[in-house]
């Protein structure tokens, strides 16, 4: 017989607080990301001297980079809700996972913007 342990208030608040937060913050990083790497793909598909390939590349890089994380979060959710958690519990690791995985495309922003020529 399983027993159903019932969670506190403040068990509830904390996670779900944990939740909005990451999920500003990663979003805030994606979103900045997304604007730049949007931009400079939309220059370099626009730009007269860009080949191509270059254009399609950049395109392709950003069409990668910015959903990915969104796409790793869902799968820790999705994962979470097959254990049989509830909402809000599979939630906490998936906005995480989101908020850790956002930093990566605002890494590699950070790198090209660092050692653009």
């Amino acid at each position: 017989m399983a027993v159903h342990k019932e969670r506190t208030r403040a068990e509830r608040l904390t996670e779900g607080l944990t939740v909005a937060v990451a999920t500003v913050l990663s979003f805030g990083l994606l979103s900045g990301s997304g604007v730049v790497f949007g931009a400079t793909a939309w220059n370099l598909v626009t730009d007269t001297g860009t080949t191509a390939f270059s254009g399609l590349l950049m395109t392709a890089v950003f069409l990668i980079a910015v959903p990915l994380p969104l796409l790793v979060a869902r799968l820790v959710f999705l994962s979470g809700r097959r254990k049989g958690t509830e909402r809000l519990t599979a939630a906490v690791p998936a906005a995480l996972t989101l908020l850790a995985a956002s930093v990566v495309p605002f890494a590699v922003l950070c790198l090209v913007v660092v050692y653009a020529d």
